[in-house]
């Protein structure tokens, strides 16, 4: 578990510390800003269309080299943009498409470690685990955007450079990993008379057998849609993906309504480094906390209490003004959400099949990318129409929603997990 926590945490650090400056090279080398979002843009659509393919070698017992190659592949090109910047300036075909390779190789890696924790941790390791993975997630966001900056005033290539280092570090963890990382496989149902009744095992998900000799498109379409068909059929799954996604989309929404305002207000890019790190910091503490806390007060009230808490948030950033007022309710709002987030995430992967883990994250994971995508577009666009506090009314609009969906929705028994035992403990 410390290897594959080695592999996320240097990942996520190397990709922060590269992915702030980015957008100041392209500009520095004389690109518009126009040409630096449609950069960005092309990258995330062509990260989440590929993520539900990656997903479903990975399912068959390739996960282990899939996310191995896809590090090395992530490294190399890190590497070639290095060598490009460190040599001058380097043209925008080169620069896109090593963008683009790199945008690929970590979708690739990312849809294959969606089912790594249920097959290196016991279920009752899960919630914890998951922590340790999202407080990983938010030091690289404190941390990594300071050390891109800095490392980028040195020198323009020393930020990439940082990124390949980080992606040959977490293909060495990777391979260093005991595991093989290959899902146990589901037992054939058993052949059952046609008058017989169907017998369901009720200690864990029950697993769709396969046709046995589908056409090749058939599978293939099948293989594709096996994480969607099971995300649709399951209400703890569906809450899962409403709430994510619904959430992720807010936060970024509100980050870029802070952008405007802050912009507007005369302020640099210091004050937004400051809502960054607070908010990261925060985000760690709510990661941490959130198996703890869950135990104590139950999750399902958690989910409700903390998304009711989340408006008053969201209206607050609409009469904020300065950075330490964006960076306090950013902060706060950080601090709340991975309260709820990890707790989802880890019953998710209890909820899921082992041999659909990656394909059940993949298709998670690109509605909740889709949803960060879209909402920098919305955000501006309610900002140029109706001001720049719009988009955190808005925001506040859609989170008292998901708060009156999530109190008054029927949770499925055992959707959200209670507290968990101690070690030894009777239940």
């Amino acid at each position: 578990m410390r290897l594959f926590w080695w592999a996320s945490a240097t990942d996520a650090l190397g990709t922060q510390a590269s992915g702030v400056v980015l957008p100041l090279l392209l500009l520095g080398l004389g690109y518009s800003a126009a040409v630096v979002g449609l950069i960005a843009g092309v990258s995330t659509a062509a990260g989440l269309l590929l993520a539900p393919l990656a997903a479903v070698p990975a399912d068959r017992g390739a996960r282990k080299p899939v996310m191995f190659w896809s590090a090395v592949v992530s490294a190399l090109a890190m590497a070639a943009v290095t060598v490009a910047v460190a040599a001058g300036g380097p043209p925008l075909v080169l620069l896109l498409g090593v963008v683009l390779l790199e945008r690929f190789s970590t979708a690739v890696y990312e849809a294959a470690a969606a089912g790594t924790v249920v097959l290196i941790a016991p279920p009752d390791d899960n919630a914890r685990v998951v922590a340790g993975l999202s407080a990983g997630d938010q030091g690289a966001l404190i941390l990594g955007p300071a050390l891109g900056g800095a490392l980028y005033q040195a020198s323009r290539a020393l930020p990439f450079l940082a990124d390949t280092v980080s992606y040959a570090v977490a293909a060495v963890c990777v391979r260093a990993l005991r595991s093989d990382l290959r899902p146990a496989k589901p037992e054939p149902a058993p052949v059952l008379d046609a008058s017989a009744p169907v017998v369901r095992d009720a200690s864990g998900p029950a697993s769709t057998p396969e046709p046995p000799h589908p056409r090749r498109r058939s599978a293939l379409v099948a293989e594709l849609g096996a994480g969607l068909a099971l995300v649709r059929t399951s209400p703890f799954l569906r809450l899962v993906l409403l709430w994510t996604t619904t959430v992720n989309g807010v936060i970024v929404a509100l980050y870029y309504g802070a952008v405007f305002t802050l912009h507007d207000g005369g302020h640099g890019g210091g004050p937004m480094g400051l809502v960054l790190a607070l908010s990261g910091a925060a985000g760690l503490v709510g990661s941490l906390a959130a198996p703890r806390i869950a135990g104590r007060i139950g999750a399902a009230r958690l989910l409700v209490t903390v998304t009711w808490l989340l408006v008053p948030l969201a209206a607050g950033l609409a009469t904020a003004k300065g950075p330490w007022a964006y960076g306090g309710l950013f902060g706060v709002f950080c601090l709340l959400m991975p309260l709820v987030t990890v707790v989802l995430q880890s019953r998710a992967i209890q909820e899921t099949p082992p041999h659909l883990q990656a394909r059940t994250g993949a298709v998670l994971g690109t509605a909740v990318g889709g949803s960060a995508a879209l909402a920098p577009v919305l955000a501006g666009l309610f900002a140029a129409r109706a001001g720049t506090a719009a988009p955190a009314v808005v925001c506040a609009g859609v989170l008292t929603l998901l708060a009156c969906r999530t109190t008054f929705v029927r949770i499925p028994p055992g959707g959200v997990p209670g507290p968990v035992p101690p070690k030894g403990a009777t239940v």
